[in-house]
């Protein structure tokens, strides 16, 4: 019996197994988001998927991506925190926006998602879990959001519990999110 088999285009022997499936990325390649390696994570598939992503599945007045949410958080961040906070979405790119209300419902998501968040950070040299800042960030912004890019809620917000960024939305198409994301992650000191 054989220990070499292949699936698709992909030849596996032994420990070569992988976890589930793979995806193809926009570049062309495979990647397993059950099962991701560092190496296999590429920042031009993170902010091509990103800036083709609208938040709040897609249920706001105009397309805005997770793309320049994340620019937007960053812009907000410590310098030496810049970098974890643009990226604190990544995974996304990979798994795609569930938005906050089924999240922690889905079986397993969270590990899921949080395997991938630290193959990320250890691909960027960040460390994980991702700060307290972050998440602080991510949450004020949503202040921001829901008052410029979502019809007037029929009543509050539980999720809005700090107080808005002051952040003024763009609204960018996916080419300047992509170059602006791109730009972002050389500013903040992405390699």
């Amino acid at each position: 019996m054989s220990d070499t088999w292949q699936l698709g285009q992909t030849k596996f022997k032994g420990p070569d197994v992988r976890k589930g499936d793979w995806m193809q990325t926009s570049r062309g390649k495979q990647f397993w988001p059950l099962d991701p390696r560092p190496e296999e994570v590429d920042i031009l598939d993170i902010a091509g998927a990103l800036s083709k992503l609208c938040r709040y599945g897609g249920q706001c007045l105009q397309f805005y991506s997770v793309a320049e949410h994340c620019v937007h958080v960053a812009d907000y961040a410590p310098a030496k925190q810049a970098l974890m906070t643009l990226l604190h979405d990544a995974s996304e790119a990979y798994l795609s926006d569930v938005i906050r209300p089924i999240k922690s419902h889905l079986t397993n998501y969270l590990d899921i998602e949080a395997n991938l968040e630290r193959c990320i950070a250890e691909r960027f040299g960040l460390s994980y879990p991702w700060s307290a800042d972050v998440k602080r960030l991510d949450t004020a912004i949503l202040a921001d959001e829901r008052d410029q890019a979502m019809a007037p809620p029929p009543v509050p917000w539980p999720q809005t519990t700090e107080p808005p960024l002051g952040v003024t939305l763009q609204f960018w198409t996916p080419k300047r999110a992509r170059a602006e994301f791109l730009l972002a992650f050389r500013r903040y000191g992405g390699k």
